[in-house]
Formats: structure tokens, C-alpha cells, sequence
């Protein structure tokens, strides 16, 4: 297997997150508004910093693999009172309504967006200070976010009029990350601003982790869950780890060891868990990228 840049996008800003679209490369059918879906059928991924931007790729034709790039939509804040827009902190693509995007921000909102349309849906202010991670639940209706006040919260898109805090850290420090659990949605994974451990949240048992997963010497910095198991999770961490553990006994006692182990050459900044191979794992570390076989 050989890894080649195919396509390189320049971004204004730094980036805080890039997603690919979960609908992939479908047929785009017209809206109601004229307009057309998924943007004619291209491959999308977006990408948050100073805005939401949705960029389209496609083969360039020239048989080498590579790739041409088009930016299709740019999102802006819809803040009226200020000619400043807060930053983007980070981001969530519905995986059932792929026309639905949800972003957060540092001015403590957060934001839902019709991308075919491109314009908000809806807005609330989610926290009482910066909000640094969301994500939806299975299906259309149910997203969580993170914050500096180090609170979990919950949201329903059906009523929005409040939400749920299903857990405060002890001292209310910052939570920085949060992953759903796409197989079972009861389980949350996030983790504090320079911490050593990742915490489980059950959202039937609001206020206390299931578990508290150590195993790392050095602060978390990503978390993912595997995609085609509900009982397994992959955390990696500035100790150059990426620790993968089996949850399955949870509920009975404390999981305190993790069941694979992976040295990297250097502090692991992000990592993904492959959906459509799941038996792969990518890490960042460095100005490197690794693919893991599990």
C-alpha cells in the first residue's frame, strides 16, 4: 500500500476539523428550492476554522490519481451585531440527514446548518462559556457538545427550548473532546483539558462515569470508537500511545488495562478509526500520518 497527496486544498485559517460528507458520492437530485443536493453528486468534505466551508473533489483526469478541488459553499456566522465572526471550534455531519451540519464556537453557541440551502437553521447558545467539541447521536434529532465550563450537555433538536447537563467535572475543568457511540448511543467518551484520562459517560446514569480509562503518562488528545463495536475504543495521547480497550465488562469492574498497544515516534495528536475498514486505524504525530492494522 502506498499513501500519496492527491489533492492539497489552501485554507485561510487553520483548520479545526475536516469531515467527509457521510453520504459519499451520490447522485444529487434537486431541492425544493431549485437548488441541488449534495452539490451534483461530488465527493464533499468540509472544513471549519474562521467559517464553515464545504469543498467539492473530483478526478482531475490526468490518470495519476490526483485530484482537482472546488470550493462549492462558505458559511457564515450569522452574528449581525458584530463585522467580526467568532472562530469555529469544531464540527458534526449528520450521518442520516447528510444535508445537516452542526458547528460550535467559541462565542458559546452552536449552530445548525442546511448545507443545500446554506443558511441556518437554527441556533443556541449551548454553554456558559466557549463550546470545543459536539457530536450527534444515531439518527437526526440528538447532539452533545463540550465546553470550558466543563459541562456535558444534551440537545434535541425537537425541543430546543432547554438541555440536559448529563455531567460536570468536579471543579468544572474544560472538557475538550466528546465521541458518540454510534453503536450503542447511550455511551459518550470525552475527555479534560490536560488530562491523563478518558471518561465514559452513560446518559441513563447522568452526573457519573461508567469508567475512567488511565493507561496514558501523558495528556489525551483524541478518542475514537470502533465503528462495527460498541464495547471497543481507541484513545491516543503526548505519551506517543494509542491504547485501544475493551469496554465490555464496564458495568461490572473497573477496566483498567487496555487490550492493544501502540508505541508511535511521537506525541499522537489525532487519530481515526475507518468505518468502511474497520480494521484500520490512522494516527498523526509530527508531520506524519501512520495507517494501524488492529
Amino acid at each position: 500500500m502506498q499513501i500519496y497527496s492527491a489533492c492539497e486544498i489552501e485554507h485561510p485559517y487553520p483548520c479545526t476539523k475536516i469531515l467527509w460528507s457521510p453520504e459519499g458520492n451520490k447522485s444529487g437530485a434537486p431541492s425544493a428550492d431549485g437548488g441541488a443536493n449534495n452539490f451534483g453528486g461530488r465527493d464533499l468534505l468540509a472544513t471549519t476554522g474562521d467559517y464553515l466551508r464545504i469543498w467539492s473533489v473530483a478526478d482531475d483526469g490526468s490518470e495519476d490519481g490526483t485530484l482537482t478541488h472546488k470550493r462549492e459553499a462558505l458559511m457564515i456566522n450569522n452574528n449581525r451585531n458584530s463585522e467580526y465572526c467568532s472562530p469555529l471550534t469544531s464540527f458534526d455531519w449528520n450521518e442520516c440527514d447528510p444535508s445537516m451540519i452542526v458547528t460550535s464556537s467559541i462565542d458559546t453557541t452552536c449552530t445548525i446548518w442546511d448545507i443545500n440551502t446554506q443558511v441556518v437553521k437554527t441556533q443556541v447558545i449551548a454553554h456558559d462559556k466557549e463550546v470545543f467539541d459536539l457530536a450527534f447521536s444515531r439518527g437526526t434529532d440528538v447532539f452533545a457538545s463540550v465546553g470550558a465550563d466543563g459541562s456535558v450537555r444534551l440537545f434535541d433538536l425537537r425541543s430546543l427550548e432547554h438541555s440536559t447537563i448529563i455531567y460536570d467535572t468536579p471543579n468544572l475543568e474544560p472538557l475538550l473532546r466528546l465521541e458518540w457511540n454510534k453503536q450503542d448511543p447511550n455511551y459518550l467518551a470525552t475527555f479534560q483539558v490536560d488530562s491523563q484520562s478518558t471518561i465514559i459517560l452513560d446518559i441513563r446514569v447522568p452526573c457519573q462515569p461508567v469508567t475512567i480509562l488511565g493507561g496514558h503518562s501523558g495528556c489525551v488528545n483524541a478518542v475514537a470508537w470502533a465503528p462495527h463495536s460498541s464495547c471497543h475504543i481507541c484513545t491516543a495521547a503526548d505519551d506517543s500511545h494509542a491504547l485501544i480497550w475493551d469496554l465490555s465488562q464496564m458495568s461490572k469492574r473497573p477496566v483498567e488495562d487496555p487490550i492493544l498497544a501502540y508505541n508511535a515516534e511521537g506525541e499522537v495528536n489525532n487519530l481515526q478509526w475507518s468505518s468502511s475498514q474497520p480494521d484500520w486505524v490512522s494516527i498523526a504525530f509530527a508531520d506524519k500520518l501512520q495507517i494501524l492494522r488492529v
